[in-house]
């Protein structure tokens, strides 16, 4: 009997598996603009084990056909290991202007439509393209005149009109500058003076941290080129080819004397809502969503979003969303936030709009983007409730909810109304069926490890204590890390640092006592201050990433806590 409740509670499992792993598509464009004759990839991804490749039929309208390719990788999920499958189409535009990528269809789903601009104008050809090589690579910036600190666009372009086979491109730092490599290569086409070309496109973010002359190194690429068709087919011979492009020299301007603090040099900023609630009710939680769209700088250049105080409302913000994208030379982002309303008391209330003041790098002038204030009439709570008991964190509220429903079920008064109805009820029996199944297999494979002999109980590790769990430190991976100290939210950036202490610290102060650096404790503390004393948070990724560049930095013997009371109870002897 045993043996068939077990087969059954494991055939429940890998159900309840195969019904969360429906497929999945999504599509993509490596560039959302280009220039006239150039090339444009669309990848489209999915994790369907059948089906194959996509429709690209809907893109003959608009698109030429230059190459397809897919590849497939087995990776690692919640639900066990899935394989996921990429298909690649290499397209020219036959026009200018936008043009709209309709949803393709691959194994039965659709993906989402895209945009993609083509300029009419095509880029300016290099110097070396006028050469004889048939590999030369080039290096510009998107503003040749930045201010100090400004976001500026460099972008690396090998150009080679025969098959490279191999080979590196590097592009050395300057001095008195940051450098940072954005997202992947990018690979397309482009003819220049009747040739055809494959360029491989390199994205940095420059940002100079000082005003005067700035000299760029030069960016230099060694590899191999396949001149016979059978050193392009195999991949191996080849020709060395060493190209290296032009140096370049950038004048920095000073910080205006009359710009506005704290420095946020941009060449656009707007603001929008995405989302207000029509009216507020007293204990109700109520959405607004802003969005700001900036050209010319990145996430890690940009202050938080963060909404005006408002009596007799509490304001709860989410972490921020963060689509960064690499537009005409120059990085762009797009941010949004979403902050949950939660007023305590009846009456009128008001949102002063949002104000950011930045400097506009194009007209060399002081400028303001902010949104319209708000107003509501706070009415009655549900139930007719006109106070409301001190509001907690939506988020934290939904952390909870596990616990929470568990005790409110049991609390509930016996005449209290059904909130969703008898379909809720009978979900809930067939699932308490179905528990109670898995718990009884569960038991009956128990007793039977139980009853076999423990010839190695003597020799096992001891045990942890009751209510303690083992934690595990977390594994130092500089460049998640990096991105993280630029992309991620404070909590995000506070609880890393603090799992990668070996045994993980319990809290922040403990953190910055097991760090060895000074300057990585004093980057802590300013990260601690930009979450919760009203610190400057760019200023503290900007110590973040210098002090974290090479990971953090322990005492030796520091894995206990260095607490300065006595222990409450004497070890055990």
């Amino acid at each position: 009997m045993s043996r068939y409740l077990l087969k059954f509670a494991l055939f429940l499992l890998l159900a309840g598996f195969s019904a969360g792993a429906a497929a999945q598509a999504r599509a993509w464009l490596d560039r959302t603009s280009i220039r006239a004759g150039e090339t444009v990839t669309l990848n489209v991804e999915t994790t369907a084990s059948v089906g194959g490749a996509p429709d690209y039929a809907p893109l003959a309208a608009n698109f030429e056909t230059v190459g397809t390719s897919d590849d497939t990788r087995i990776e690692p999920s919640p639900r066990g290991l899935i394989a996921r499958t990429r298909y690649s189409i290499e397209l020219r535009p036959l026009r200018s202007g936008r043009i709209q990528i309709p949803g393709l269809n691959v194994a039965g789903i659709r993906t989402q439509p895209l945009e993609l601009y083509v300029e009419a104008a095509p880029a300016p050809a290099p110097e070396q393209a006028t050469g004889a090589s048939d590999v030369f690579i080039d290096a510009v910036p998107d503003d040749n005149n930045p201010y100090v600190q400004q976001a500026v666009g460099w972008v690396v372009r090998l150009y080679a009109s025969s098959q490279v086979l191999g080979g590196k491109i590097d592009q050395a730092v300057p001095d008195g500058a940051s450098l940072t490599k954005i997202g992947d290569d990018v690979q397309y086409q482009r003819t220049l003076n009747g040739q055809l070309y494959t360029v491989v496109e390199r994205r940095f973010l420059l940002v100079p941290e000082r005003s005067g002359a700035l000299t760029m190194p030069a960016a230099v690429f060694e590899g191999r080129v396949g001149t016979t068709l059978i050193e392009q087919l195999t991949g191996s011979g080849g020709d060395a080819r060493r190209a290296v492009s032009r140096a370049r020299t950038l004048q920095v301007r000073p910080v205006p004397a009359d710009a506005p603090q704290p420095w946020l040099p941009l060449r656009s900023l707007t603001l929008s809502y995405r989302t207000t609630p029509q009216q507020l009710r007293v204990g109700n939680s109520a959405s607004v969503i802003v969005e700001a769209s900036v050209d010319g700088a990145g996430l890690a250049q940009m202050p938080e979003l963060q909404l005006p105080p408002m009596d007799g409302v509490q304001v709860f913000a989410d972490p921020v969303q963060a689509d960064e994208t690499f537009v005409g030379g120059r990085p762009r982002v797009k941010l949004t936030r979403k902050f949950s309303l939660v007023p305590s008391r009846e009456g009128e209330v008001r949102l002063e709009g949002l104000r950011l003041d930045w400097w506009d790098v194009t007209a060399r002038a002081a400028r303001t983007a902010s949104l319209p204030p708000l107003s509501w009439t706070v009415g009655r709570g549900i139930g007719g409730t006109g106070s409301a008991a001190p509001a907690v964190n939506p988020a934290v509220a939904a952390a909870r909810s596990g616990g929470a429903d568990a005790a409110s079920a049991d609390t509930a008064p016996a005449d209290a109304a059904p909130a969703a109805g008898g379909a809720v009820h009978k979900g809930w029996a067939i699932a308490a069926v179905l528990f109670a199944l898995l718990w009884l297999g569960t038991l009956v494979w128990a007793l039977q490890l139980r009853a076999q002999p423990r010839a190695v109980a003597a020799s096992a590790a001891p045990a942890a204590a009751p209510g303690q769990a083992a934690a595990a430190p977390l594994k130092l991976n500089l460049p998640a890390l990096r991105e993280l100290i630029d992309r991620g939210d404070f909590d995000h950036i506070a609880s890393v640092l603090r799992g990668l202490a070996s045994p993980p610290a319990a809290d922040d102060d403990e953190l910055v006592e097991r760090l060895a650096d000074p300057a990585q404790r004093d980057a802590v503390q300013a990260l601690r201050r930009a979450r919760w004393g009203g610190g400057d948070g760019v200023a503290a990724r900007n110590r973040l990433r210098a002090a974290f560049a090479q990971g953090p930095q322990w005492r030796q013997g520091a894995a206990q806590s260095a607490s300065p009371l006595p222990p409450l109870y004497p070890p055990a002897s």
